[in-house]
């Protein structure tokens, strides 16, 4: 829940007693909140002070990640004893872009050009993908450092989006009442979402990806089984008297179809070790890029060659099945 628009068209602010209003209502199990600070956080005082990165300052309630169900990657979350200090809690995308891969004691961050000591770094939160890409500091340390200027009388900040959790079933009931019971006097004001749907779409988009790219896959390996059966029905042909001479001196049509196979096969295990090369080897640099640690499953190049295999066995199943019905004469008229 954000504050929109009011009918002028100018931007509301959600009243400072949202949270606990909204804390109020039955069937919600746990509110929280957040409030935009209006300060830059930067690595270093030498840092240009318009280098950002896109990272936010958002004053948090201890509560936050019950709330949303996030972890803590590394050190600690905002608590009773360190809200009131100059700490900060970085997101995922925040710390990576702030150059802060792992936690060590004494780090600082300049918040607003004063340091912070850096407490904890977030795992990505999925409720709330825009945290992210914040620094979390407490709720009375931003009050304090970071007074609201248009409000310096009250010298309380404003939430600027307030999470509730709330049991399954009440969900929408929940959601109806939300607008109006968090400001109750310009209820048209409050923008209610629900992560929920957003979860769902993202994950209806990461589906199609999936499906496009395993599609692709799918066709790549067609491809290959057609190359595969179209060289072997090729090496058939040009092939037909070195046939005629192994059945004429006693090779079988099961000796024939066994060498054939055996052929399209290898052909299809060194095509499949060099993709599975070159896959592991995008894969690497990939992660190398982007400061992942490179994780391969074992069962990823298993499965690579396994449908190599599959796929060769396919496409030079039929050219080998033609090469043991050929008779010697026959394949000998072209010697």
């Amino acid at each position: 829940m954000q504050p929109g628009q009011t009918l002028g068209g100018a931007d509301a602010r959600l009243p400072q007693e949202a949270e606990a209003l909204v804390g109020r209502i039955g069937p919600v199990e746990a509110v929280s909140a957040v409030a935009a600070v209006d300060a830059t956080v930067l690595r270093n005082d030498r840092v240009d002070e318009n280098a950002t990165g896109g990272i936010g300052v958002m004053a948090a309630r201890g509560n936050l990640l019950t709330v949303l169900r996030g972890t803590v990657a590394q050190g600690r979350f905002l608590d009773r004893a360190s809200e009131r200090y100059p700490t900060v809690v970085l997101g995922a995308v925040a710390a990576e872009r702030l150059g802060i891969a792992t936690l060590r004691r004494g780090i600082t961050v300049q918040v607003g050009g004063e340091p912070f000591t850096v407490v904890g770094i977030l795992d990505p939160l999925p409720l709330a993908p825009d945290l992210d890409r914040a620094a979390l500091i407490g709720w009375p340390a931003a009050e304090a450092a970071f007074p609201p200027s248009a409000y310096a009388s009250d010298r309380r900040l404003s939430p600027s989006m307030v999470y509730a959790r709330t049991e399954p079933d009440a969900v929408e009931a929940t959601h109806d009442v939300l607008a109006a019971t968090a400001n109750p006097e310009n209820p048209e004001e409050v923008q209610v979402s629900q992560p929920s749907d957003a979860l769902e779409a993202r994950a209806a988009a990461k589906l199609a990806f999936n499906s496009l790219f395993l599609g692709l896959g799918a066709v790549a390996l067609l491809v290959g089984g057609v190359g595969i059966a179209n060289v072997m029905v090729i090496s058939v042909l040009e092939r037909r008297s070195e046939i005629g001479l192994r059945r004429s001196l006693g090779a079988t049509r099961g000796h024939v179809r066994v060498q054939f196979l055996t052929e399209a096969l290898l052909l299809a295990l060194f095509g499949g070790l060099g993709g599975v090369l070159i896959g592991a080897a995008a894969t690497a640099d990939y992660a190398a890029t982007r400061g992942w640690p490179v994780v391969l499953p074992a069962s990823a190049p298993a499965a690579g060659l396994g449908a190599a295999l599959l796929i060769g066995a396919a496409g030079g199943l039929y050219p080998a099945v033609r090469a043991a019905r050929l008779s010697p004469t026959e394949a000998l008229r072209t010697v």
